[in-house]
Order: C-alpha cells, then structure tokens, then sequence
C-alpha cells in the first residue's frame, strides 16, 4: 500500500501543546509514528519551528526520520507564492503561508494539514489557491485541519 504524504504546516507541530488542537494533533502524530502516513516538511518549517517553544523543537527533533520527508524552498515554490499574492488570495503579510501551500502543490502531496483557519484552512482561500493553481498548471491541492482528518477516519 503506497503512504500516503502530507504536508505539514508548523502550526501542525505546535498544536501538540495546545489545549484546542492538542488532542487531534497527537492522533495526526501517532499515524506518523505507526508509519501510516508521511510527514512532508520544510526548510520554512524548520525555521519557523526555531521561534517556537522548546518543547515543540524537542517533539520535531525526536520524530523518526524515516517517517519524514524534507522538501527544500525553490525558485518554482517563491514564484507560485507571489502568484497567490497577486491574485489576492491572501495579502502580502501571508506570503510564508503561501510558499508552504506552493512546497505542498509542486510536490503533489495528498493533504496539507494546517490549523490556521484564516489564511489556509478557509473555503475561500483553498479555492482562491486552487484557482491559482490551476491556471499555471498544477494540480489542485487538498488542504484539511488535523481535526478533519481523524474525524473521517472514525
């Protein structure tokens, strides 16, 4: 059975620790950890997880590697990131949300999974990038919160 991949924002990994989130969260994780799906994350991830707290860069340190996938920041994910902006799918303070939404298209990953329901988990916003997404030629990308993937499983 192929794993399927998912992209993960660094909301994803902070929702651990967050009372709202952190029940869904560690149900995501521990797929992660029985292998059942890939985690797909950045070099934008890993810099955004340096300004958390402690104890989430320690829980992204002791994930197994072999349940991870890196994905590095390129020309084509910056590119796809202004067209977003261009479009008015979001404004230009959410350029960062964009690149991840671009990192997780380029590399046809199944799900980005995020709990930033303003910029990225929003119907309006999903179609505005999909929208985008389409017109240069990619896929449509589906865009989920962790709460949305544990409770279709149950």
């Amino acid at each position: 059975m192929i794993k399927q991949r998912f992209y993960f924002d660094t909301s994803v990994f902070g929702g651990i620790y967050d009372t709202e989130f952190e029940e869904d969260s560690i149900q995501l994780f521990e797929k992660v950890k029985l292998g059942q799906i890939i985690c797909v994350y950045s070099d934008l991830t890993e810099a955004e997880l340096f300004e958390s707290p402690e104890k989430v860069k320690t829980f992204f340190r002791d994930l197994k590697k072999e349940y991870l996938e890196f994905v590095s920041v390129n020309d084509e994910a910056l590119a796809l990131a202004r067209k977003y902006i261009d479009q008015k799918v979001v404004g230009k303070t959410s350029f960062d949300d964009c690149v991840h939404i671009a990192l997780a298209t380029i590399h046809k990953v199944d799900i980005l999974v995020s709990w930033n329901f303003k910029h990225i988990v929003n119907i309006y916003r999903i179609r505005g990038y999909n929208s985008v997404n389409l017109s240069c030629g990619y896929q449509i990308l589906e865009i989920r919160s962790p709460k949305d993937i544990i409770s279709y499983e149950n």
